[in-house]
């Protein structure tokens, strides 16, 4: 059985690993135990209340209760920008105009910005090798939204994704090379591992603050920005079927897409819906189809988690839900439980 939990220190071994498999350019999870583990116990101390909830980081796993281990892991940061600087380019276009010339010169530009600054962002999504395919990807990162749906007065009404940018199989960033490169004067990947520990400062200092001309910039270089890596392209599917869309901004290191969308019109928040449970002797059906699935969620803050049920198991009144599922979920016979579909409409 699959099951989406808050991530916890014992999973430490298994997330490293992830990690370690997911190359250069996953700035939030680098293969760096410290730096994971400093991530976990944030986490923990959000769900915990040890941290105040608009202000903190949340983060699922996505456990296999038979092996047992985790098998992915998605996030959602309450708030960015507020402990320390966002950055990111907003693509724009600057206009030169000459009437005694006739002249008139429209050049795509990249401007330094923190737009986003207060915006919830949802990342950190990672799925083990073992367990692609089957809708593990569409139950780690849609299970967020119902968490975003019960307790929206912690989370922004905006909430964004920044897309991992392109970069080759050496961790080598077009963009990086023919822009970062020269005021930071340091490879892709150590820039990256600089971000993700939070050494933010540095950008800052060493970025420039004037527009860059991207007519100035090579053509391998221009033609990445606001393109995803091909790992990514599953992930952004995901986000567009959501209702996320390209705002305009691009990540400062890989010219990776930030796409936005509001709560209320994400898609599986538009239509989860809430029902009581009925305990049902009925098999558990893991081989059914992503679009044959609906998610089910406890509806808890501290431990919060959500797991599959067949599209059926829905009815007008009640959901009808096995007990070994129930227990997996911590709830009993008569709880409101929320519900959205795994893939496609749930009516």
């Amino acid at each position: 059985m699959l099951i989406i939990r808050p991530l916890q220190q014992k999973d430490l071994d298994d997330l490293y690993t992830m990690a370690a498999s997911a190359g250069n350019g996953m700035t939030t999870l680098p293969p760096d135990r410290e730096l994971l583990q400093r991530k976990i116990q944030k986490a923990r101390d959000t769900f915990e209340g040890r941290r105040a909830p608009d202000a903190g980081l949340y983060l699922f796993a996505l456990e296999d209760t038979e092996q047992p281990c985790c098998a992915g892991i998605s996030g959602i940061q309450a708030r960015v920008g507020l402990d320390e600087v966002f950055y990111n380019y907003r693509l724009s276009i600057t206009v030169s105009d000459s009437r005694e010339l006739d002249v008139h010169v429209r050049t795509p530009t990249l401007y330094l910005t923190n737009d986003m600054t207060d915006a919830t962002e949802i990342g950190s999504l990672l799925l083990a090798d073992s367990h692609r395919g089957g809708g593990n990807g569409l139950l780690l990162s849609r299970a967020r939204f119902l968490f975003l749906d019960e307790y929206r007065e912690h989370f922004s009404d905006k909430i964004f994704a920044e897309m991992r940018g392109v970069s080759d199989d050496q961790g080598q960033s077009p963009l990086w090379d023919a822009l970062g490169r020269r005021f930071f004067d340091m490879e892709f990947v150590e820039a990256d591992r600089l971000s993700a520990k939070g050494n933010k400062s540095f950008i800052a200092e060493l970025m420039p603050r004037f527009p860059i001309y991207l007519s100035l910039l090579p053509e391998s270089a221009t033609d990445v920005i606001g393109k995803v890596h091909r790992n990514t392209e599953p992930a952004l599917n995901m986000l567009q079927a959501e209702g996320f869309n390209f705002n305009g901004l691009v990540d400062i290191f890989d010219g990776g897409p930030v796409v936005e969308a509001f709560l209320h019109n994400i898609r599986t928040i538009r239509q989860s819906i809430l029902r009581p449970v009925k305990q049902v002797n009925r098999p558990l059906l893991d081989n059914l189809s992503a679009s044959d699935k609906v998610m089910i969620s406890n509806r808890s803050f501290d431990d919060f988690r959500v797991g599959t049920l067949p599209r059926d198991a829905v009815r007008d009144e009640e959901v009808q839900v096995p007990r070994p599922i129930m227990e997996a979920l911590g709830i009993s016979e008569g709880d409101q439980v929320r519900i959205a579909s795994l893939k496609e409409t749930l009516f």
